[in-house]
């Protein structure tokens, strides 16, 4: 499972990284706990270009009846977006990167749960591989709406939790994004998990629980 997420990076950066030809730096803020319901970056391909928007985090399937369903639509399991209804057609048409610079996990420690920061060794930010729809609603309102694709964990993930965010490569992302491309198999193969070498964790304080709390602070190891 992928809950909570950090993206503090500065924009140009992002800019620059993702190849991204539009702005965005109106909407953008640095965030410490980003959380379920709430707007993230996320990037699509528009056929040409990269561009990057603001999406709701929970998806709602374009035939639901009710938003509320995106509570429970945050993670989709990589294993089975090709047979689920709510998944299978974002997953041939609508996928997007869904942009960080760390996520969080609670890790068993006894009889308690105990928040980690994971983030990448080398990168400074990263792409998470996503979906996303557009809902309309019965009053005329339109809901984009994004879920953020989960694999089995590597052997660095698996002491801390039982999924992970699938995370991309540079080259991963372009095969992602790429709107001609809809060979399951093809997609598939790169829906793994991130090397584990190439990633590190630190617990942090107990108050990036509450996704009220979003502050630099959240992310600084507990000594």
């Amino acid at each position: 499972m992928c809950g909570r997420f950090t993206l503090a990076a500065d924009p140009s950066l992002l800019k620059e990284r993702f190849e991204i030809i539009n702005d965005f730096d109106d909407q953008y803020s640095a965030r410490y706990n980003i959380a379920p319901s709430q707007p993230i970056l996320t990037v699509i391909n528009d056929g040409e270009a990269n561009r990057a928007g603001f999406l709701r985090w929970g998806l709602i399937p374009s035939w639901a009846k009710d938003p509320k369903i995106g509570y429970k639509l945050i993670n989709a399991r990589a294993e089975t977006l090709a047979e689920k209804a709510s998944f299978k057609h974002a997953y041939k048409k609508r996928r997007c990167l869904v942009i960080a610079d760390s996520f969080y996990e609670w890790k068993k420690v006894e009889k308690k749960k105990v928040p980690v920061r994971i983030k990448l060794k080398r990168e400074q930010v990263f792409a998470m591989a996503g979906l996303w729809e557009r809902w309309n609603s019965p009053d005329g309102n339109v809901i984009y709406s994004c879920t953020i694709v989960t694999t089995s964990p590597n052997w660095f993930m698996k002491d801390i939790h039982d999924r992970m965010p699938v995370i991309l490569t540079k080259e991963t992302e372009k095969v992602w994004l790429h709107k001609q491309i809809e060979d399951q198999d093809v997609l598939d193969e790169i829906l793994q998990p991130f090397p584990p070498e190439e990633m590190e964790a630190y617990e942090v304080s107990t108050e990036v629980n509450s996704p009220k709390n979003d502050s630099p602070s959240l992310i600084m190891p507990v000594v």
